[in-house]
């Protein structure tokens, strides 16, 4: 039976933190053997806010050595680089004629990254949702992994191929968001409440995957509690809550038995204990990015591979829409 396909992709802007390794990462390594995996580093999303090339560079390898270090095959998925796939910027032309400037304008995603980069409102902020429709209705794409709070870019994807099928005939799948279902929601170290953010101004907020081991035990220290000093799961309790969370998603044992764990000990023990498993699951992956990256020209093969592939599916629907639309081709 064919496999369904599953595109996700993440920019290679900042280090990822251990929100976004439980959240998305892992369960990536989890669908890919039961899906056609798409999975790009989204770098043409990158520059909507400014970039120094270098670093946008150096961000790009180290981002696609990290999947592969966290579990991601390069040689069962297709890994690559967004802007080596030229029909990604083509397909969002095409998609821009059939789509509304009120859309745009309402996307969280522009309001959001509008405010916050006042200095750099570009076409591209507003054009940010579109390329991701794009990304999306290139590979024929049928679910899409994200959570909750990202659901509008998917319902933004799925209007569009509906109004495109609608006007000139089947061409696109209609994607579906795949929400992980009791999943961890990783929240910010020092604001409890608020999910955990790579952009965060806190240093002690995140924890990144490529902070080495004294500094993850140190920021978990840091990490705010409650004047209770019981290590229980509750609402009224969003600190240790949060902790608690992090340490079943590392240590792979559940609620209860977390709890019965820590039963009868105090918020400083309990926090060692936390950033202690944390740094024991994510030596052996940095261990192994720092491999991938020592050899370039491998990893770069891996790069070309995915692009390859991705490639193919890209052009072959892209020359569909191409015909749908009237341009002419010989």
């Amino acid at each position: 039976m064919e496999k369904k396909v599953i595109y996700s992709a993440v920019q290679p802007s900042g280090n990822l933190t251990i929100g976004n390794y439980v959240g998305a990462v892992r369960n990536w390594v989890r669908l890919q053997s039961e899906y056609e995996c798409f999975f790009a580093i989204a770098d043409m999303h990158a520059i909507t806010v400014r970039q120094e090339p270098a670093e946008l560079r150096r961000r790009t390898l180290e981002l696609a050595a990290l999947y592969i270090a966290c579990g991601i095959n390069p040689e069962e998925c297709a890994l690559y680089v967004q802007s080596h796939i030229p029909a990604h910027a083509e397909l969002t032309w095409v998609l821009n004629s059939i789509t509304y400037v009120g859309e745009a304008s309402r996307m969280t995603q522009f309001k959001d990254k509008s405010a916050k980069h006042a200095e750099n409102v570009n076409m591209g902020l507003m054009d940010y949702p579109v390329l991701m429709a794009a990304d999306i209705l290139l590979y024929q794409t049928d679910c899409v992994p994200v959570g909750a709070d990202q659901k509008q870019h998917v319902e933004l994807s799925r209007d569009l191929a509906i109004r495109f099928n609608n006007r000139y005939g089947e061409t696109f799948k209609v994607p579906e968001p795949l929400i992980q279902k009791g999943g961890a929601r990783i929240c910010s170290l020092q604001e409890s409440t608020k999910k955990m953010s790579k952009s965060d101004e806190n240093p002690n907020a995140a924890v990144f995957l490529s902070d080495d081991r004294d500094t993850i035990i140190r920021k978990f220290k840091r990490a705010v509690t409650d004047s209770d000093n019981c290590i229980r799961f509750a609402e009224e309790k969003p600190g240790i809550s949060n902790l608690l969370q992090i340490y079943c998603a590392f240590k792979g044992c559940t609620m209860p038995e977390a709890e019965r764990e820590f039963e009868g000990k105090g918020y400083g023990d309990f926090k060692l204990a936390v950033g202690e498993v944390v740094a024991d699951v994510l030596a052996p992956v940095q261990e192994k990015q720092r491999q991938l990256l020592a050899d370039k020209k491998q990893l770069s093969e891996y790069l070309s591979v995915g692009a390859e592939r991705a490639f193919k599916a890209a052009r072959k629907t892209l020359s569909k829409v191409y015909r749908k639309i009237g341009f002419w081709r010989e």
